[in-house]
């Protein structure tokens, strides 16, 4: 006799329960428990829906309805149905493959929707399949190591198919095809109404959000295939490669586009110099984790748009290097100093202190680096601020300081012989650029740095399309004295556009 039928022969005789009732309670217990293993282990179905790639699952619920997870932005709930089981559909990637036959075949999207149906259908029929498979393995096997015996065993999976199907047949039955205009949203999500406005609108402007659609495949699909063919730059093999990127603001395609550069270019350092947020909420910090796999160690100093909150989280994150106050910090043999930004303009319960307090922070961290402080002549190859008046108080102490903040393209030589170079954003402005009227473009530079005196060789400066546009451009440069001739000028470029 096993040990669960020894404690449950036990509990009948303290609470004097009839036999059969213990027996009826025990059977449903262990086939709920085992078909909730058997959904959990293999009930679960990998389904292309339309151009994405998505896992489809069935759990136990109290509630029903379905949830739709887009990692990392967050998630919907639709009251689809009212039954003791849910829906759970994790959207995972953009398939490359069905974006481009999209881009390819542009006659193709007026059946998307036609093909979006069928991909759900064909998807809820397997999961169908497999789910009932799994219960009824699930409940049988638990029933078999419990009970010993193949009768109860085959009746506790006999049980499960039972109730799965009493479950699909309330879930018809309650089924509520208007759910879909009344989603409710988590996460980052929670802005998606007034982004994209309620489905309503959608459903009612379709021909509109269709057109919408095939611009945005189309400028993703260019986006990925414009860096991964971007020309490498093949100097001295010693030269240090260090990748500039700022102003993210959320946008989940420059990671993408980061990964490839970071791959192209054989780059030995990243550095972010802030922005990476929108609002600094803790909604927004899963939006980092796929720093851990871009390739390049991460330096990042904080901007007006991330809180005290994105930083711990940026410092919790695998292969990211946070700088701040005043700190230098040593990154494949580049000594880099930092601080970030002393304000935090997207919380509006604090009043910005404006400029002073940019350049009160510029002035810490260059005491920090002053020779008489440092204990040497320099301290640092690199100062890094989101804010460029702030970094413009390090002149003289640095040859390179690295900013952003203006989502302006600028690079020029300060007075004191610091060369200054202010990035744009990476990402085209990020979620913001939706509400533009003239999108913003996406930017990045590749600095050429000598191994050993760490002097500035020559910069790359990257340009893409932003949302809806496809053209990407690459400008190589050279600082004037390696410059041949009285100015200094391009030394190639190469640009594509679709």
């Amino acid at each position: 006799m096993s040990r669960a039928a020894q404690f449950l022969r036990s509990l009948t005789r303290r609470l004097r329960l009839p036999r059969p009732f213990v027996r009826a309670l025990g059977l449903v217990l262990v086939t709920l428990i085992g078909a909730w293993l058997g959904l959990l282990v293999v009930g679960s179905v990998r389904t292309s829906v339309g151009p994405m790639e998505t896992q489809m699952t069935l759990r136990p619920s109290f509630s029903g309805g379905t949830k739709i997870n887009v990692s990392p932005l967050g998630a919907l709930r639709l009251d689809t149905h009212r039954a003791p089981i849910r829906l759970d559909v994790d959207v995972d990637q953009l398939d490359p493959d069905r974006s481009r036959a999209l881009v390819a075949h542009p006659e193709r999207l007026s059946g998307l929707e036609d093909e979006v149906a069928g991909d759900i259908r064909s998807g809820t029929i397997d999961l169908a399949a497999r789910s009932c498979v799994a219960v009824l393995c699930g409940a049988t096997a638990l029933g078999l190591a419990v009970y010993r015996t193949p009768r109860r065993a085959l009746a506790a999976g006999g049980l499960a198919l039972t109730l799965l199907a009493a479950s699909a047949g309330t879930a018809y039955a309650t089924w509520n095809p208007k759910s879909v205009l009344e989603p409710r949203y988590s996460g980052l999500l929670t802005s998606a109404p007034g982004l994209v406005g309620n489905a309503r609108s959608i459903v009612s402007d379709f021909d509109v959000y269709q057109r919408e659609l095939a611009r945005l495949v189309t400028n993703v699909t260019t986006l990925y295939e414009a860096t991964s063919t971007l020309p490498a730059y093949q100097p001295d093999p010693t030269t240090m490669r260090i990748l500039h990127v700022s102003d993210i603001h959320l946008n989940p395609a420059s990671w993408g586009i980061i990964r490839s550069l970071v791959t192209q270019y054989e780059v030995d350092v990243i550095i972010d110099t802030g922005d990476t947020m929108d609002h600094g909420s803790e909604a927004e910090n899963r939006f980092l984790e796929p720093i851990a796999g871009l390739g390049a160690p991460y330096v990042w100093v904080r901007g007006n748009h991330d809180s005290a909150a994105t930083q711990k989280a940026m410092e919790r994150q695998k292969n990211a290097i946070v700088v701040d106050d005043a700190r230098t910090v040593t990154v494949e043999g580049l000594r880099i100093a930092g601080i970030g930004d002393p304000q935090f303009t997207p919380d509006r319960s604090v009043r910005a202190a404006g400029d002073p307090a940019e350049i009160a922070a510029g002035r810490e961290l260059a005491d920090a680096l002053r020779p008489e402080v440092s204990g040497g002549p320099q301290r640092a190859d690199v100062a890094i601020a989101h804010e460029p008046l702030c970094v413009q108080q390090v002149d003289g102490l640095v040859p390179l300081a690295l900013a952003g903040h203006k989502h302006n393209r600028k690079q020029h030589d300060l007075p004191g012989g610091t060369r200054m170079m202010v990035e744009g954003s990476a990402g085209g402005g990020g979620l913001r650029a939706l509400e533009q009227g003239v999108p913003e473009k996406v930017t990045a530079s590749i600095l050429y740095l000598d191994r050993d005196s760490k002097a500035l060789q020559a910069w790359d400066e990257i340009t893409l399309g932003g949302l809806g546009l496809t053209e990407a451009e690459v400008s190589r440069h050279l600082p004037e004295e390696n410059t041949p001739g009285p100015s200094p000028s391009p030394s190639g470029s190469s640009s594509s556009s679709g």
